[in-house]
């Protein structure tokens, strides 16, 4: 059976990111205006932006979990 190989990481999730949409700004800053290179370096970088932006969300304290609903019985 094969060894999963694990990665240890020095950046939180939050930090890698952040840096790859950085990277991916300065990469889309290369390009010529209106490339479709550039336009997609740009949206690479909004992705990361974004899920930064929903790992922070799901981590947040505020989160809770679903409440269960209330079965209400109507008698005819």
């Amino acid at each position: 059976m094969a060894q999963q190989r694990r990665t240890k990481h020095i950046a939180s999730f939050e930090q890698r990111l952040a840096e790859e949409a950085i990277r991916f700004k300065e990469a889309a800053e290369k390009q010529p205006l209106g490339s479709t290179a550039r336009e997609l370096l740009l949206r690479r970088a909004r992705q990361a932006e974004t899920a930064a932006h929903v790992n922070a969300w799901l981590n947040s304290p505020g989160l809770q979990p679903p409440k269960p609903r209330k079965v209400i019985h109507q008698e005819k």
